[in-house]
């Protein structure tokens, strides 16, 4: 017996095939499944008013849509927090909808992990993988880790754009990557081998160095 698949259009699906379908909806807990592809950036100081800059700078620079606190509602049905250090600390993430390079609008947030007194601080923007997989981002390229060079080269323009109105002293891209390294350690060179992106400032601009293994 045949079977056959009846693709039923988009305007006919009810709202609840749409939510289930749709990788920048906030209520389909499967599009924050998972782990984060990310865009990790060193704060290299415990200073708000120098997060706060870096923060509305790397929002904008993303062209991130909204700015919310929940994920368990649609964006719709809440009101917008700002987008300050103070929101951030208060309820641990700031979500949003972004537009990736392939055109498709996923759910996105960020994040600030505190290094103490022995490390330094970072601000983290990123896409859930499972919001990844819904939009269709081939990211598992039979490594032992997830990669996609679209999205890499996507947070890396993301970061580029952020250091023009906040410098800072280290960016590195993919997955999970938060706190992998640190300037102070690197010294301004690219690892010769290189599992993640890098982004390195010499001379007042900001160079890339892509993962190249």
């Amino acid at each position: 017996m045949v079977e056959h698949h009846i693709e039923v259009p988009w305007d006919r699906l009810s709202l609840h095939d749409r939510v289930m379908l749709n990788p920048a909806s906030f209520r389909d807990q499967s599009n924050w499944a998972d782990s984060y592809y990310e865009l990790g950036i060193e704060v290299g100081s415990a200073d708000d008013a120098q997060l706060q800059v870096l923060l509305s700078a790397l929002w904008s620079a993303a062209d991130v849509r909204g700015c919310f606190g929940r994920r368990d509602c649609e964006p719709h049905e809440q009101d917008e927090v700002p987008c300050t250090v103070a929101s951030l600390t208060e309820r641990g993430h700031l979500l949003g909808q972004v537009r990736l390079p392939t055109g498709q609008m996923v759910v996105c947030g960020c994040m600030a992990v505190r290094g103490g007194d022995d490390s330094s601080d970072w601000l983290d923007f990123y896409v859930p993988t499972g919001a990844l997989e819904k939009a269709g981002i081939v990211y598992w390229s039979d490594q032992p880790f997830f990669r996609s060079a679209v999205i890499d080269d996507w947070l890396a323009a993301i970061a580029i754009k952020t250091y023009q109105q906040a410098p800072f002293s280290l960016g590195v891209v993919g997955w999970t990557v938060s706190g992998c390294a640190d300037a102070s350690t690197l010294a301004g060179k690219f690892p010769a081998e290189r599992d993640i992106g890098y982004l390195l400032p010499r001379d007042g601009v900001l160079h890339y160095g892509a993962a190249n293994t």
